[in-house]
């Protein structure tokens, strides 16, 4: 079982920044592919970005460019850096952990294929 507990979430005026961490209580961290999802009220889960173990980055295109995924697989932290941000960010924005190791074809996009994830923190962007 890996728990993952997010923090660095709030609140900021549109156009600023805020970096979310996500902290992985596993051994084998570098096994897993991360990534973050994001829910705002009455929509789908969606997803915003994921990196697999090592290094290589996936984004949607409304995050490609304001966004960036990175992870220290040495302190089992991934980071999510948001700049730029608008109205439309304001989510509860989940961490996520991907096992590879026992998977041979997966789609990292789908929330549906990650195993473990975090109880989520707040972002709200306002206008």
């Amino acid at each position: 079982q890996v728990q993952l507990v997010e923090s660095g979430g709030g609140l900021v005026q549109a156009g600023g920044s805020l970096r979310l961490s996500c902290a992985a209580s596993t051994r084998t961290f570098s096994t897993y592919a991360m990534g973050w999802f994001r829910q705002a009220p009455g929509k789908e889960r969606e997803f915003v970005a994921a990196i697999s173990g090592s290094g290589y980055t996936y984004y949607t295109n409304s995050t490609k460019g304001r966004f960036t995924i990175s992870r220290d697989n040495a302190k089992n932290l991934v980071y999510l850096q948001m700049n730029s941000l608008k109205a439309e960010d304001t989510a509860v924005y989940y961490c996520a952990a991907l096992q590879t190791s026992t998977k041979y074809n997966f789609n990292i996009y789908r929330g549906s294929q990650y195993d473990y994830w975090g109880q989520g923190t707040q972002v709200t962007v306002s206008s």
